[in-house]
């Protein structure tokens, strides 16, 4: 087992990692910007190496100075948690050629997996549906309107390098497909540096699932349930997730699960990762994308199955054989998790900056919080709002939804505005507590004051 893991990252993914090693008996580097010099990962952590200067380019995203601050410590790993460069091939092959194992998938299945017209092509051959749209990438203008008029309007450009709900936009009709074409193409050169985009018919009223898998070096494969993720924002951001999803039922979770092994396997893929589904209201499902990485939103299918993903990651990654099978998978219960963010949701969820004066977090049965922030810390300004995340479980899905309202009532942040407030509105929305939700939700059951 590894001696020592260096964590590349910071914030609340920063600290559950550093306690997964804990358990395990390893001990922790944490890597930390002159902005984060009193975070609680470089607290928590067994030795912290200062990487740069605030801004991500010249600390967190500063390649160089974290596989650096690996070899001077002498961690034998790196973790680099969610975002950052946890599916950034060259820097898994910058670890391997320096020998450090990179707690993640080999660098050529992010590869393949993080071109989207590229992994379209491999789900198609190993048999998962896919969405209507292009084989690859779109040559031309006049490919785009040759494929549009097969698979008919309204279609999706997306960035052919994009993820995390960027890179994607709608065209409704023939007159707005020549300029929203090359609008795409330009962002998508500007925020990915790869102009290339391709086309998607656009499932209408979809719901947003995922399917979390997990994968060893020998060729063992098991999914871990789905997650329910159609709770997004305007910018197609992820504000609540759960497990299970209420609109499976056992048939169609087991066909999700083997479509989401099959593209594992067909991927060559090992440790965790993530499948995701759209799902539409004739109960069609169809690959959107795959996350090599761990997902924000992994406690909902720690706490429904009683795996812990990060150890998991960690043993599979030392060459470890999967220790069970599909069939001792369970999924027992309901878990719901609110991402707790700095936000205004009074004017358009800006981000809101300051000190946290004083924190009360929830607790009792069946709920966790995952944070790190603390009394008198201050929230830096260059990275996200993300303050931590509440997860909890109940034996089913009402009483999970009882028990969020519960710990979002006791959930108090002072200093800093935050969107607390509007969880416990989506938790009393009847819609929501319905099951009755699709990626359109915030927009036309809570932004629209639809009372249900």
């Amino acid at each position: 087992m590894f001696k020592k893991i260096l964590i590349a990252n910071r914030g609340e993914i920063a600290v559950r990692i550093i306690r997964a090693c804990r358990e395990m008996g390893i001990a922790s580097v944490a890597v930390y910007s002159q902005a984060d010099a009193n975070s609680m990962h470089v607290r928590l952590a067994d030795e912290a190496v200062c990487i740069g200067p605030p801004a991500n380019k010249d600390s967190y995203l500063n390649a160089p100075n974290i596989i650096s601050a690996a070899v001077i410590t002498g961690a034998d790993a790196i973790h680099p948690g969610y975002g950052y460069f946890s599916e950034v091939p060259s820097f898994a092959e910058a670890c391997e050629a320096c020998k450090i194992k990179f707690i993640g998938p080999r660098p050529a299945s992010v590869e393949k997996l993080g071109d989207k017209a590229r992994a379209r092509e491999i789900m198609q051959g190993a048999g998962v549906p896919i969405i209507p749209g292009t084989k690859g990438v779109l040559k031309n203008e006049q490919d785009a309107f040759k494929m549009a008029a097969k698979i008919g309007y309204p279609v999706l450009i997306k960035a052919s390098s994009g993820g995390g709900g960027r890179g994607i936009r709608e065209v409704g009709n023939e007159d707005e497909l020549g300029k929203i074409l090359k609008v795409a193409q330009m962002e998508a050169e500007s925020s990915f540096g790869n102009p290339d985009v391709y086309m998607e018919k656009l499932i209408e009223e979809p719901r947003h699932i995922e399917v979390q898998i997990l994968a060893d070096e020998h060729g063992h494969v098991v999914h871990l349930g789905e997650r329910e993720c159609s709770v997004q924002n305007a910018r197609h951001q992820k504000m609540l997730e759960e497990a299970p999803s209420a609109a499976l039922n056992p048939t169609m979770r087991a066909k999700m699960g083997d479509a989401a092994v099959r593209a594992a396997k067909a991927s060559g893929y090992w440790n965790a990762g993530t499948v995701e589904f759209l799902l539409d209201k004739h109960n069609s499902f169809y690959f959107m994308e795959m996350n090599t990485r761990v997902q924000v939103e992994h406690p909902v299918t720690e706490a429904v199955t009683g795996v812990d993903i990060l150890k998991a990651q960690i043993r599979i990654a030392d060459g470890e054989k999967l220790w069970f099978t599909q069939k001792d998978v369970q999924i027992n219960g309901h878990a719901i998790e609110c991402r707790i963010t700095a936000e205004d949701p009074d004017k358009g969820f800006t981000p809101s900056l300051g000190t946290i004066e004083n924190v009360t977090l929830p607790g009792g049965f069946g709920v966790r919080v995952d944070t790190h922030m603390y009394a008198n810390y201050t929230i830096p300004p260059y990275y996200d709002s993300l303050l931590g995340k509440l997860i909890v479980w109940g034996s089913d899905r009402n009483e999970a939804i009882s028990r969020m309202s519960r710990a979002l009532s006791e959930f108090k942040i002072e200093g800093v505005k935050t969107n607390i407030s509007y969880h416990q509105k989506i938790m009393a929305n009847p819609y929501y507590r319905r099951g009755e939700i699709n990626t359109d939700f915030i927009k036309t059951r809570m932004e629209n004051g639809e009372s249900g």
